[in-house]
């Protein structure tokens, strides 16, 4: 821990000033970012902010240390990311704890996002040593008699990261550690609202053998991220936050490549053959786990006519028995969102959809920042409610009458990124994934069920691209060919 620092529990520490990390190194050019816990509302610390010149700096750096992270061999990278696992398990705790204080997240949550923490640069640890590539017969023609072709990865370069707020660990995980498998040196802007445990997993690469210049994190205010996007010399940029700012990032990214994780208002499909006890646990966990702040949380749960009334007792029965309040506490399900702005936000969504006939089934109470876990039906389709991203712990029932039906209602919305339907008809998830217009489509849970090493990523206005540690890792490089020609072979 730092000098100064003031005890806050066994884990965690506040610290008066956080430093950024610039090409590798701390750096503490001011502290003009305070940073708040979410819940009470004390001050956690001052953040350092990186502005133009600094942003210059890192991304020249990066440059420079491109040759020197393309040519680590595999065992090294794989090495380095090995011991961030191991380091990030001896810390779990204590990175829990910032991510409770920082971001409001029940500490239940924030446990788990550490292991997914872990997950990640486990998983690329182990890619780490599988990037190959093939061999081609290029023989087949009389004219290409004697060739012979091969292709391999190799790293893209410099690459650009821009994260949200709500996942401010394992969202970060899953554009580093593909970056560090690659060998492409990185720059990373984190949420200014959620910066600290960013910071803390710059404490663990800053121990390991990375060239110089092959890390910076700086956090920055929006208007100061524009190099993020428009510097030449990152050849990639991956950004993941709302479509309204990712859409324009990429009209202003010029030559790089874009890899888009944006926004989505999921929906599940649950049919009569499902149990409904294990759809009530699971929709509850989708919809409210994080206090809703997921893009792929239950915001649209769609029930077959003939088990809609006792599913829809199910969900109000339990969403009522859950435990609000403090994130700290180890009982606490839903905790506040990540400002009060945003949940007076949610409040005010709520609202309009009871003044335009929907019935609020339980919830819509807000104290703070603090909002009652919700549910409610008969919302119109049209209202934000339901056609953009709600973003919070609110959700909405419907009946549908057949399946064909409850597929055409999840196809009805701008977003793309997942959709979960309980059956267990062969023949109707068949159907599900022919037809959903989404990134990945989950039979017999929710559409909010994500692993570290699937293709992650969606269509439509969720975005471009998919996420996933080798699946990261192949935009992250470029295939290159190497052509061979045998002149001996024309002479048999």
């Amino acid at each position: 821990m730092h000098k100064g620092d003031i005890e806050l529990s066994d884990f965690v520490r506040i610290r008066p000033r956080w430093p950024l990390w610039l090409a590798n190194e701390e750096r503490q050019p001011n502290a003009d970012l305070p940073v708040f816990d979410k819940y009470d509302g004390r001050e956690l610390g001052r953040v350092a902010m990186a502005d133009s010149a600094l942003i210059t700096e890192a991304f020249t750096a990066a440059e420079a240390a491109r040759e020197a992270m393309a040519r680590l061999p595999a065992f090294q990278r794989r090495d380095i990311l090995v011991h961030c696992v191991r380091r990030f398990g001896e810390r779990a705790e204590e990175f829990a704890r910032v991510l409770c204080c920082e971001a409001g997240k029940p500490i239940r949550d924030a446990r788990g996002e550490v292991s997914r923490l872990i997950d990640s640069f486990r998983v690329a640890a182990e890619e780490s040593t599988r990037i190959g590539g093939e061999i081609l017969d290029l023989e087949i023609t009389p004219r290409s008699r004697g060739y012979t072709g091969m292709y391999r990865r190799f790293p893209i370069g410099v690459c650009s990261f821009i994260t949200p707020f709500n996942y401010p660990l394992n969202l970060v995980a899953h554009k580093i550690a593909p970056a560090i498998a690659s060998g492409c040196p990185f720059v990373l802007k984190p949420a200014s609202l959620t910066p600290l445990s960013a910071l803390l997993l710059g404490e663990v690469l800053a121990e390991t053998d990375l060239p110089k210049g092959a890390f910076s994190i700086l956090p920055t205010r929006r208007d100061g991220a524009a190099l993020f996007t428009e510097d030449p010399r990152p050849k990639l940029l991956s950004f993941t936050g709302s479509p309204a700012v990712g859409w324009e990032l990429k009209a202003r990214a010029g030559r790089k490549k874009v890899v888009l994780e944006l926004g989505g208002n999921a929906a599940v499909v649950v049919e009569p053959d499902a149990d409904l006890a294990d759809a009530t646990e699971r929709i509850l966990i989708g919809a409210f786990s994080n206090s809703g702040q997921s893009c792929i949380g239950v915001q649209r749960v769609l029930i077959h006519e003939e088990i809609y009334a006792p599913l829809r007792a199910r969900l109000v029965k339990a969403t009522k028995g859950l435990c609000t309040g403090d994130p700290h506490a180890e009982a606490t399900v839903v905790g506040p969102v990540i400002s009060e702005a945003e949940a007076v936000r949610l409040e005010s969504w709520i609202n309009e959809a009871k003044a335009r006939g929907a019935t609020i089934l339980c919830g819509g109470d807000r104290d703070g920042s603090l909002l009652q876990p919700t549910l409610l039906e008969g919302v119109p389709r049209e209202l934000p409610l339901c056609a953009a991203e709600a973003f919070g712990p609110v959700a909405i029932l419907a009946p549908y009458r057949d399946f064909e039906a409850a597929l055409d209602m999840v196809n009805d919305s701008e977003f793309g990124l997942q959709a979960g339907v309980f059956t267990a008809d062969l023949e109707k998830a068949h159907r599900a994934w022919e037809r959903l217009e989404v990134g990945g489509v989950v039979i017999g849970d929710i559409p909010s069920w994500r692993v570290e090493h699937m293709p992650y990523g969606g269509v439509k206005a969720s975005g471009i691209g998919r996420e996933g540690i080798r699946f990261a890792m192949e935009d992250m490089s470029e295939m290159r060919l190497l052509i061979i020609r045998r002149r001996a072979a024309h002479d048999h």
